[in-house]
């Protein structure tokens, strides 16, 4: 029973590591833009597109949704703001799975947003 329980523990444990390994770096401006020229970046409540002249336009919640950005040292750079709201300017990881890309703010160290290519 002891062996079980740990097994279990083990596995579980590894579950996030798991999940995470299938997401593969998006290293390169040229490989970000061809992935969302064109396309929407949708989570619920969320569409943006991210327009090849270095804008960011969409809605979120309701709310009109706008920025700049640009790729910087491998990063994906960028302002957003909404409403009367914003983001200051911040440099993201961008993870690529499939249809999703994961970007991870404070250049990989920070908290996440996932987003499917549509």
């Amino acid at each position: 029973m002891k062996t079980l329980i740990i097994s279990l523990v083990a596995v579980l444990a590894s579950a996030p590591l798991q999940a995470m390994a299938e997401f593969q770096p998006v290293r390169d401006e040229a490989t970000f833009r061809a992935l969302v020229e064109g396309r929407e970046l949708a989570r619920f409540g969320v569409r943006l597109e991210v327009l090849p002249q270095g804008q960011i336009t969409g809605r979120g919640f309701g709310m009109r949704v706008g920025g700049m950005w640009e790729w910087r040292d491998g990063y994906f750079c960028r302002t957003l703001e909404f409403g009367s709201s914003g983001d200051p300017y911040n440099c993201q990881l961008v993870l690529r799975d499939g249809n999703t890309l994961r970007f991870i703010s404070d250049q990989g160290q920070g908290d996440y947003a996932d987003l499917r290519l549509r």
